[in-house]
């Protein structure tokens, strides 16, 4: 409980943080956000196989995931920029761990932790209802 508090009195990111949250300016942490989808796990992208959208860097393992991407980044680009959707649905940003996600209605989520999820997942519906209250709103505290 003691780390659910420290998620959710961290500051929010300032007005110039990206849309897309980026760890060492890698969109979803270096993760293929086409793979979650085409192999319904999490896999670990390619450098050499990447693409600038949104002012972050995209990497895939394959052309094919990297082409299927640009033809459609929506329908593959995690909700709430990648950041954590529970905390975004609390009215903070925080980082999320790509192994810590879930398909819904056919959009990708990330939350922070494993155990952020467990939380999350606990009433999603609802959680996705909050958070799209929150975002993109969220970016700018």
């Amino acid at each position: 409980m003691a780390s659910l508090t420290a998620i959710l009195i961290a500051p929010a990111a300032d007005a110039d943080s990206p849309v897309f949250y980026s760890a060492d300016g890698a969109a979803v942490s270096g993760y293929d956000a086409v793979a979650y989808f085409m192999t319904g796990q999490p896999v670990m992208g390619d450098p050499d196989i990447s693409v600038m959208w949104k002012g972050v860097v995209w990497r895939f393992v394959s052309q094919k995931n990297r082409e299927a991407f640009e033809a459609n980044p929506r329908a593959f680009a995690p909700q709430f920029g990648g950041y954590c959707a529970y905390a975004v649905g609390k009215g903070y940003l925080m980082s999320a761990d790509p192994t810590a996600w879930r398909i819904v209605d056919g959009k990708l989520y990330l939350t922070h932790s494993a155990e952020v999820a467990d939380m999350w997942q606990e009433d999603i519906p609802g959680n996705i209802v909050l958070a799209e209250q929150h975002w993109p709103q969220v970016l700018r505290q």
